[in-house]
């Protein structure tokens, strides 16, 4: 039966408290993620083994800042003076069920595919970044390509082992607690009962949602904690679920001339695969992904060399690529494949899934253009993978270079935004139109089959970053009018801008409400302080 309560209990394994290292030179290597977020510091890095000293570590500690990959794209993974707390030895698969996973929360999300492949099982919702922990996906409700089929991490996640910030352990099962109709919880902890209050604001109703505290009458407990950003606790374990048969996968690179051109062909796709879904046609073309790269992307991957190091060509006038992951029949071989694709323009090609898409290649007129990689071609898929990783590598990198180079304050700025797709053309538009008044150097790529981008400055000076912060407020604020999140799926984490689009989200009533939670379940403000919002109201921008 659901309650609205749940009893704690206390942590398994040895009590001791982890060995924390305060080597200069061991920590140095711990103060920066890949937002290039400045001015991390930190007391010492503790690597936990079990969940016993992650509570050993909480318990003796004044501020804590769980970190996995520190693959965080918002200096969420920063420390600002605090204790990190490492999950890297939790890196043991746990079980693998038929329709399940259970992990410790340092897997990474490459060691956890290879592990599922092997037992023909995938789990669909990884971000892009293989290198990055279950635990830190869990924590900002990461997503990725697939969304546009699978959803986002939340709805995959089963269960959860979070060390609450006073030591106490919840072991929470999704559909087992939810919120009293009146709006709370209650945990009861060996220190006694704690009431923990509910928010009370509307979330955009979009795909992706990666912003702040998830609120919804009669909420799940677990949904809480997915997306907090370890504000509340320290997951320590999950059980997700999984795909029982892993599909056969073909990948496409698509170039376009035109933009709209891209778009008409996105549109066409998502109607087709929403068809496919909905009537389980066998023949129906099967998209579980589009992602984008405009043309400032492919600049950037002629610059580094990186399409030539894949073997990749585009045609010159690209203006925009897509990457399309089309799923196939199970048998779909690479011979079979490739026998489909030969026979497509034939006047009686076979009625298949990959001879529809190379109609609707050849409708577009781009089928010639194509790159692709075929069922079982793991090589051919990774080069297609790479290019597409090249892009967000290679304006970190200039980021760093510029942070190193011309100002010390140049931090990564960019946004991480969501709109119905009908709403995408207009959305870049404002991208263009923005950035050129502004005079900044911008590159756009993301999961175009979400209506999920990211805009990215590559700074010159200084200047470039605050006028790059400018012209997300401003995206941001044209995102809620139409009806998406200016926070989608990398968090809030310490950026001072997704922390104002947070207000501008929810309000500071919202942002008030995420604190009466914060302080309910970590009185003390010990876990991850200043993540996702400041311990106090900042006075308006």
């Amino acid at each position: 039966m659901t309650a609205h309560a749940l009893r704690s209990r206390r942590p398994r394994g040895d009590a001791r408290l982890p060995r924390i290292v305060d080597d200069p030179d061991v920590v140095s290597s711990y103060l920066e993620d890949a937002a290039h977020f400045p001015g991390g510091r930190a007391s010492g890095v503790a690597t936990i083994s079990s969940e016993a000293e992650a509570a050993a570590l909480l318990k003796t500690s004044t501020s804590v800042l769980a970190i996995g990959a520190q693959s965080s794209l918002t200096g969420g993974a920063t420390p600002m003076g605090d204790t990190l707390l490492s999950t890297a030895r939790l890196n043991h698969i746990l079980e693998i069920g038929g329709d399940f996973v259970r992990v410790e929360a340092g897997v990474t999300l490459a060691d956890l595919d290879a592990a599922l492949e092997r037992a023909n099982r995938y789990y669909p919702p990884a971000p892009t970044f293989f290198g990055a922990f279950v635990g830190g996906t869990v924590a900002t409700n990461a997503a990725g390509a697939a969304t546009f089929k699978y959803g986002t991490t939340r709805d995959w996640v089963r269960a959860l082992t979070i060390v609450l910030p006073g030591g106490d352990v919840l072991d929470v099962e999704r559909g087992a607690t939810r919120a009293h109709r009146d709006g709370y919880f209650e945990i009861e902890l060996a220190t006694g009962v704690v009431r923990i209050p509910t928010p009370r604001y509307s979330m955009p109703k979009v795909v992706k949602l990666s912003a702040g505290y998830f609120a919804q009458p009669e909420m799940d407990l677990i949904d809480l904690f997915i997306g907090s950003e370890g504000t509340l606790g320290v997951i320590t374990e999950a059980t997700l679920r999984v795909v029982s048969e892993r599909p056969a996968f073909c990948m496409a690179l698509v170039p376009f001339s035109t933009r709209s051109a891209a778009l008409a062909f996105v549109r066409r796709l998502r109607d087709a695969a929403h068809t496919t879904w909905r009537t389980k046609d066998p023949r129906g073309i099967d998209v579980s992904a589009i992602e984008h790269m405009d043309a400032r992307c492919l600049e950037l991957l002629r610059e580094d060399g990186a399409d030539r190091l894949q073997g990749v060509r585009f045609p010159n006038g690209t203006a925009i690529a897509l990457l399309v992951t089309l799923e196939l029949p199970l048998q779909t071989t690479a011979a079979k494949a490739f026998d489909e694709i030969g026979a497509a323009r034939a006047p009686h090609a076979p009625d298949t899934p990959l001879v529809r898409f190379c109609n609707a290649l050849d409708d577009a007129g781009v089928l010639d253009a194509v790159e692709i990689a075929v069922p079982g071609d793991r090589a051919r898929a990774d080069q297609l993978l790479a290019v597409r990783e090249a892009v967000p590598a290679a304006v970190n990198r200039r980021v760093g270079l510029a942070q190193q180079t011309i100002d010390p304050r140049i931090e990564k700025t960019a946004a991480d935004m969501i709109v119905p797709f009908e709403a995408l053309d207009e959305l870049l538009n404002r991208y263009d139109e923005g950035f050129r008044r502004r005079g900044l150097d911008a590159a756009v790529w993301g999961h175009v089959s979400d209506g999920n981008v990211h805009p990215n400055i590559i700074p010159r000076a200084y200047d470039d970053v605050e006028s790059g912060k400018a012209a997300i407020l401003e995206f941001g604020r044209d995102v809620i009018r139409l009806g998406g999140s200016p926070l989608a799926e990398h968090g809030v984490g310490r950026n001072a801008v997704k922390q104002q689009l947070l207000i501008e989200l929810y309000g500071q009533d919202g942002v008030e409400d995420m604190r009466r939670v914060k302080r309910a379940i970590d009185p003390g403000w010990k876990l991850a302080p200043g993540v996702i919002f400041t311990r106090s109201t900042p006075p308006p921008r």
